[in-house]
């Protein structure tokens, strides 16, 4: 797959595109998206479609939308049309990166589809302060035997950037979850609700830590953790939208009845609902915090996020 000559490699090594960069030059609201989805979440053409409704809610909600990707050993934040489809015509072939897997990738010049904590990282490397995605992972059940931990929540500890997801899947320990947050200093917020939603469903059975009902309330946490140079990230969850519970619902039920089957019903309709609607909240959540640093500070808001 080649790699735009449009976007601008940068000294990080970062190629931006122009949109997003200049988005960012101006203090404008950009969404930082990530690429697993699209490679190794659903089938061809089902996934650029996907890919490119999730970019279109972003856009009619006032902010740009930054997909990134790895293209040849290039980490890419914000991709063309073209990239897009070439990146959910490759699917699989795109190696599944995490973290851990970003020096490999790049030095080999090989194509890496981002998960949460590669799309963070990247993400805070260049200032970009808000990631949608649909859900993160989290400890796993039998985890305090097994010690499997997603690096979604490590990164959630280090990276300063604001998570909007639908909590986690009920497949993993939810409080287990919560209290590993809490021990990696993660503010941990839930939208519109009391409690912290499993995904497919709006309850879990775990009250929030702290409840927001807007964008505005959002982007004041979000600029109180930069301005107090906490240096941990933010989770906002967002429950599924009320009118795709029904069949949320009906995949949770499936998933207590067999945990062991329960990633067969990942790819639901529910699934990609709840992804547009957390962004949706994202970006609404990114111009409110991109008014909020120009009323404050009369910067643009990528200036203080470096």
């Amino acid at each position: 797959m080649s790699s735009s000559s449009s976007s601008s490699t940068g000294p990080m090594g970062v190629a931006v595109s122009p949109e997003v960069e200049a988005a960012l030059a101006r203090g404008g609201a950009v969404v930082a998206l990530e690429s697993t989805i699209i490679c190794h979440g659903m089938p061809y053409p089902k996934n650029l479609q996907t890919a490119m409704e999730v970019e279109a809610v972003v856009r009619e909600n006032g902010a740009v939308p930054a997909t990134i990707a790895i293209l040849n050993g290039v980490p890419h934040v914000g991709l063309s049309s073209e990239q897009l489809k070439s990146l959910a015509v490759s699917g699989r072939h795109f190696q599944k990166t995490a973290r851990r897997d970003i020096a490999h990738v790049v030095a080999s010049g090989g194509n890496g589809a981002t998960t949460v904590s590669a799309t963070m990282f990247f993400a805070h490397k260049v200032g970009i302060p808000i990631f949608v995605t649909g859900g993160i992972g989290g400890v796993h059940r039998n985890g305090e035997q097994t010690m499997d931990i997603s690096s979604d929540l490590t990164e959630l500890g280090k990276t300063p950037v604001t998570v909007i997801s639908a909590g986690v899947k009920s497949i993993l320990d939810i409080p287990r979850t919560l209290e590993y947050l809490e021990t990696q200093g993660v503010t941990v917020a839930a939208y519109k609700t009391n409690e912290f939603p499993a995904f497919f469903t709006e309850v879990s059975g775990c009250k929030a830590p702290c409840h927001v009902d807007s964008p505005e309330e959002c982007a004041k946490i979000i600029y109180a953790n930069k301005n107090l140079h906490l240096g941990s990230g933010i989770l906002i969850a967002v429950p599924i939208p009320k009118e795709h519970a029904a069949s949320g619902n009906a995949i949770e039920s499936a998933i207590q009845k067999a945990l062991k089957e329960a990633e067969n019903f990942s790819l639901a309709y529910s699934d990609i609902a709840l992804v547009k609607n957390n962004a949706l909240v994202g970006a609404k959540i990114a111009v409110a915090l991109s008014d909020l640093h120009k009323r404050v500070t009369n910067r643009p808001v990528f200036a203080l996020l470096r």
